[in-house]
């Protein structure tokens, strides 16, 4: 693993432990070079992952754009980063189970508004505004009837 700090291409692990919710080994390294330490993390990919895009372009899946989606929705929220990694691997691991390996960012986007939707409903509400493209204010009365009909 190259050294983030001094760019050495041989660090040595001091530490290796499971993350809380045991999907990935977090390792706690160290740069003999500049002494410089930092933490990686290791994940089981069961396979290559393509997202269709709507316009129809392909990309490869990246996990740390999904995270960043929910860390955007979830800003100034109650919610810890262990619940938002553990809702990101949940997702991931649907997708990789899900049988196909090109998934519409439709799929994608209604995976988040359903854990959001269990989690937060402010942080819900904004990604709904931003993915179903909200351009009135009666837009966000529709997704807040919505969620007072299911009961929420």
């Amino acid at each position: 693993m190259r050294c983030p700090f001094c760019g050495n291409v041989d660090t040595a692990v001091k530490d290796s432990r499971p993350s809380e919710d045991n999907t990935s080994i977090r390792r706690r390294r160290q740069c003999p070079a500049c002494s410089g330490r930092f933490t990686t993390f290791e994940r089981v990919q069961l396979r290559e992952l393509t997202v269709i895009k709507t316009n129809g372009t392909r990309e490869p899946f990246d996990r740390d754009k999904l995270a960043k989606s929910l860390i955007i929705a979830l800003h100034k929220r109650p919610v810890d980063s262990e619940r938002i990694e553990r809702i990101v691997s949940s997702i991931v691991r649907r997708l990789e189970h899900g049988g196909e390996a090109d998934i519409p960012t439709r799929e994608i986007g209604e995976m988040v508004m359903e854990a959001l939707s269990e989690l937060d409903q402010v942080a819900f509400v904004r990604f709904a505004s931003v993915y179903r493209n909200f351009e009135e204010a009666r837009e966000f009365q529709a997704i807040l009837d919505e969620m007072g009909d299911r009961g929420e």
